[in-house]
Formats: C-alpha cells, sequence, structure tokens
C-alpha cells in the first residue's frame, strides 16, 4: 500500500547530488519515528547514515532518550560522533525499530537485497530482532523483480570459500569474489568474504533463499524477505511511505 506524499520535499540543498538529496530526506522523514524509549537499530550505507544524523539532531535539540544497535563499526563510530548511546544485545534482545537501507525494494511484500555495504549478516541479525523495520531508500532502488539491477551478496566462510562458490554457481548464481580497495579479498566486520551472485531477475525470492539457506560455508545471503513494515522512498516529488501488504 502506498501512502500520501509527505511534505518532506527537496529544498535545492547545496552540496549535495540530487540522488543524496532524496536520501537525505527519506532519512529524515523515517528518523521522525523514533521515541523517547526505544531502542533502534541503526543501519549501515549512505542513506541510513543521513537518518542516523536526524537522529543525532533530535536526541541533541529535543533530548531525545534512546539507545542504538548499529549494524556495523562504521556506523557504531557514526552514532558516537552524534552522541547516540549505543546498546548490545547482551543487554537489549529486542529492537523497537529499525532503520536501514536496500539496495533494491521490491512494492507489495516489500522484499529486500541488501548487503552491497557489507554489513549484510549484522544488519538481518538486526532485522530479524526488530518488531518493526523501516527502510529508507530513493525512488531508484524500486523494482519490479529483485534482482533486476543488482547482484545478491552472500556473506561466505574464507575456508573454502572456491567450494561454497561453486555450489552457488550451480544454483545459477555466477559469484565473483568481492574485493577491498587494495585488490585483496573485502573482510566484513565478522571477519568473512563476500560472494556478489548474479541471478538476474528472480521470479521467485523465496524459493532462491530457500536454496541460499542450505548452502554449506554460506553464513548469510542479501535477501531480506519479511523483514520491513515500511519504507520511505524519496524521489522528485518528496517522500512516498509504502507499507507492506500482508
Amino acid at each position: 500500500m502506498m501512502g500520501a506524499l509527505t511534505n518532506f520535499a527537496l529544498d535545492g540543498r547545496m552540496g549535495l547530488s540530487q540522488q543524496d538529496q532524496w536520501k537525505k530526506v527519506a532519512g529524515e522523514a523515517a528518523a521522525m519515528l523514533v521515541e523517547n524509549g526505544m531502542v533502534v537499530g541503526l543501519g549501515t550505507g549512505s542513506t541510513a547514515s543521513f537518518a542516523i544524523a536526524a537522529i543525532g539532531r533530535r536526541v541533541a535539540q529535543e533530548g531525545l532518550r534512546i539507545l542504538g544497535i548499529p549494524t556495523s563499526d562504521r556506523t557504531a563510530e557514526q552514532a558516537r560522533s552524534e552522541k547516540i548511546p549505543l546498546t548490545t544485545f547482551a543487554e537489549q534482545t529486542e529492537i523497537d525499530l529499525t532503520i536501514d537501507g536496500a539496495d533494491e525494494l521490491l512494492p507489495g511484500p516489500l522484499y529486500l537485497i541488501k548487503g552491497h555495504g557489507g554489513a549484510l549478516l549484522r544488519e538481518k541479525i538486526v532485522a530479524s530482532a526488530s518488531k518493526r523495520m523501516a527502510v529508507v531508500a530513493d525512488d531508484t532502488k524500486l523494482v519490479t523483480r529483485l534482482g533486476e539491477f543488482v547482484s545478491v551478496p552472500v556473506e561466505v566462510v574464507p575456508f573454502g570459500w572456491q567450494v561454497t562458490a561453486r555450489r552457488l554457481t550451480e544454483l545459477g548464481g555466477k559469484p565473483t569474489l568481492r574485493l577491498g580497495t587494495d585488490q585483496n579479498p573485502y573482510l566484513t566486520d565478522g571477519g568473512h568474504y563476500i560472494l556478489n551472485c548474479a541471478f538476474g531477475a528472480i521470479d521467485d525470492p523465496k524459493e532462491t533463499a530457500h536454496h541460499l539457506d542450505h548452502v554449506v560455508g554460506l553464513i548469510e545471503h542479501g535477501l531480506f524477505l519479511k523483514f520491513a513494515t515500511e519504507a520511505f522512498i524519496a524521489g522528485a516529488n518528496g517522500v512516498q511511505v509504502l507499507k507492506r501488504e500482508k
């Protein structure tokens, strides 16, 4: 279900590309969901960072009292710089609201592809512990089928990753090892590798996820199904709020 456009319209902010303006207003809109006393999952990526900045401003200006659980080391670093108090799953086992981005989003069920920021395992752990998950994105992330434009990242154990890659190839994933800026294998915060799997447009995301769930050596995959409850999608006309359809 698509909600009405909000009043978070673009205002020609200097220094930001048009797409970054969209990301910023989406993040600001979702940040208004945060209420006093909440435990908030803090996502990773460029759009989520705008939401974290907006939450930080509310903490500073409104005295908003929350605890954050970050999905990556770099998100934790940003949250600390914004003076957002952090907590852990050792202290909090349930999250009231998570705000995170997406690489692709399928309206209706609000299925997602995530993980191109390299934090998919922690992001999925946080999402799974959340009562509510709000996705923030610009409208270039909307698709009619997942996999239309981006690959599905999968986090794998470094030991024997070639064996895991062969199994992913058998599933039609055409995996490629993600490299860092130093041209060595990219390492996640958990010390794992990422294989980007080019499945192409996926007809049945649930079936694909089921097969990926049973690949030995695969820690987690970037198909996020039935996690998002709403999405704040920004474009030229402002922000649209999408609700998950049952």
